[in-house]
């Protein structure tokens, strides 16, 4: 039975171990486990960050992940419109056709 990497084993692998085994264990193995927010709250949280600070190679794998924990496509489409007045019109723009174009992708 073959085991089923992990998105930081994909784009990593052997390159980058060290920074796979953080990624896995320590961000999403203990920070994405914690007591204290849900899921979907740390979902649009991290959305709105990478979304803010204009990180468009992270935002796609966390706007698919926004989905599976439980955000609703309207609501990513409020939060990011929002965010477009605080962190300027195009991270706003650019965070919103990347969801336009992961919604599309998943239909």
């Amino acid at each position: 039975m073959t085991e089923q990497l992990t998105p930081a084993q994909r784009l990593l692998g052997d390159f980058a171990p060290k920074m796979v085994e953080l990624t896995d264990e320590v961000l999403f193995g203990d920070v994405w486990k914690r007591e204290g927010l849900s899921p979907r709250d740390r979902s649009l949280i991290t959305v709105s960050v990478l979304a803010a600070t204009y990180r468009p190679e992270q935002l796609n794998s966390h706007l698919r992940l926004a989905l599976q924990n439980g955000l609703s496509q309207e609501e990513l489409v409020e939060a990011l419109t929002h965010l477009a007045f605080y962190a300027g019109w195009p991270s706003g723009m650019g965070a919103l056709t990347q969801l336009k174009a992961v919604v599309e992708s998943d239909v």
